[in-house]
């Protein structure tokens, strides 16, 4: 069974360089990637992204990380989720209903719970913040709570970054 960490923070705290960071020690490194290139700005940033990740065995899947987990457990030590708060967002774009939703996250979970490898997965808090004027927004900042909360729950290690710094709200910095 694997050891799996939350690390969690606002935009720009330092959540992504501490994972890949963190990650270095491991022999076979794996990354999972859930940002869909929208528009220019994001094609910069997943390009940014995509260098700063050479030496990970890499799949870029937007939807469904239960068959992305899948595919590269059994090929790699560690991998690396970045971002769930993106991927809960293209759940919501990609499936109106919000049952899909609700199974794809429960699919995850499924294959999460019986992982053998170790994970770290990126999340955003995203609850810091006023409250959100449209109902749409409201929605998906409650299931971004909800979803880092059982995440959080079944986590062996949660971290929140704070000014580059790891907080530890459960288990070490250790993987």
């Amino acid at each position: 069974m694997g050891n799996i960490s939350l690390v969690t923070g606002g935009a720009r705290s330092g959540k992504s360089r501490y994972v890949l960071e963190h990650t270095l020690n491991y022999a076979k490194r794996g990354f999972i990637a859930t940002a869909i290139a929208m528009d220019d700005e994001m094609k910069v940033r997943i390009a940014n992204h995509r260098n700063e990740r050479k030496g990970y065995i890499t799949v870029e899947e937007p939807l469904y990380l239960d068959k992305a987990l899948e595919k590269l457990e059994d090929k790699v030590d560690v991998i690396i989720v970045d971002c769930i708060t993106v991927w809960l967002g293209n759940l919501f774009f990609q499936y109106k209903d919000k049952e899909h939703r609700i199974n794809t996250i429960n699919n995850f979970f499924k294959k999460l719970e019986n992982i053998r490898c170790d994970v770290l997965i990126v999340t955003n808090e995203v609850g810091n913040g006023i409250v959100p004027e449209h109902k749409l927004s409201r929605q998906f900042r409650d299931a971004a709570g909800r979803l880092n909360q059982d995440i959080a729950c079944l986590a062996d290690n949660v971290i929140m970054m704070v000014c580059g710094l790891p907080m530890v709200l459960k288990g070490s910095t250790g993987t």
